[in-house]
């Protein structure tokens, strides 16, 4: 009895002591340059590609399709894009390369 007492006390100290999580980050896309895009300064740049894909999908017609290969050539592409305009906003890089407007 005397054991699982100390026990559990151990275990309450370790939940106690544990450390605290880190807070989520949250990014606005919009502000995001093609400079942070290219350069992997926020986060890989498909992770980006893939949100961008979705928000002009769902925007224009409701497209819920994903075609991997297509993505990863247009990810290529806004990529190229930015090496050569690097303070250009990436939101208005894939709307100048794929003519998607806001």
């Amino acid at each position: 009895m005397m054991k699982s007492k100390s026990i559990l006390l151990g275990l309450m100290l370790c939940a106690i002591a544990a450390p605290v999580g880190h807070a989520q980050v949250t990014i606005d896309v919009a502000k995001i340059t093609c400079n942070q895009f290219a350069t992997y300064k926020i986060t890989n740049p498909q992770n980006i590609a893939l949100w961008l894909s979705g928000y002009h999908n769902g925007k224009h017609g409701g497209n819920t399709l994903v075609d991997p290969q297509a993505l990863k050539a247009k990810s290529d592409e806004v990529v190229m894009y930015c090496l050569h305009n690097p303070d250009t906003p990436v939101m208005q890089a894939v709307e100048t390369l794929f003519g998607i407007s806001k």
